[in-house]
């Protein structure tokens, strides 16, 4: 399969948001996912932005979205005491995401996102905001711990689409997952082809179940939503 013939480029649709994406991505992933769902998500949303790094509390790109008061951010990070976008009514979300909403989202396997998490002490402090996930992930190439963690695009389309129903956005989602898609698509059809030398007769598709996910090379979630 040629580069040209794998470029998802043509199925990017960029589009506004009145939420600001803000993807805090581990230097790891920037390094080696450069087709990663991160940078998708990048692309896909004109109103969003990525910075790298693993320990967040001196960022000053981070702290001036912080400190400015007419901002109002928060983490997308699974917990009990979150607000569940899931099960909160329609007029409650709006009140409590506000005018201009920042989300933040950490973008890295799930050991390195609850490292920057930990270390960074300035989104420690943030309001959490989190979803009742109940579909199987799409990206059937990687390891994944559980058949419910979704990927960073995926987490992402499920929060555009609940903002929606929230009265927070008025955004069309239909085509968002359409280049992480044809990504699975390509990579499926490289490993089936008999003449790509990463052909395996014996692939599979499958999910590799949580107790069978041990190895620290095999960690290769984005973004992990407890299930």
């Amino acid at each position: 399969m040629s580069p040209k013939s794998t470029c998802i480029c043509k199925h990017i649709r960029p589009f506004h948001t009145n939420t600001r994406f803000i993807i805090l991505m581990h230097p790891k992933e920037y390094k080696k996912e450069k087709n990663g769902t991160g940078h998708m998500t990048k692309l896909q949303l004109e109103n969003s932005e990525i910075i790298v790094g693993v320990d967040f509390t001196t960022n000053s790109r981070v702290n001036k979205i912080l400190t400015n008061t007419e901002n109002t951010s928060f983490l997308l990070y699974p917990g009990k005491d979150n607000f569940n976008l899931s099960t909160r009514k329609s007029a409650k979300t709006h009140a409590f995401m506000g005018n201009n909403p920042y989300i933040f989202i950490l973008d890295g396997t799930w050991p390195c996102a609850r490292k920057m998490l930990k270390l960074s002490k300035n989104l420690q402090t943030l309001k959490r905001v989190s979803f009742d996930n109940k579909i199987k992930s799409k990206f059937i190439i990687k390891q994944q711990p559980d058949p419910l963690c979704l990927s960073t695009i995926e987490s992402v389309y499920t929060v555009l689409n609940l903002l929606n129903k929230g009265g927070v956005e008025q955004c069309e989602t239909k085509d968002f997952l359409l280049p992480f898609e044809k990504m699975i698509e390509h990579q499926l059809e490289y490993m089936f082809n008999p003449e790509s030398k990463n052909y395996r007769s014996t692939a599979n598709t499958a999910f590799i179940e949580k107790n069978a996910y041990k190895k620290n090379t095999e960690r290769n979630i984005i973004f992990e939503q407890d299930s």
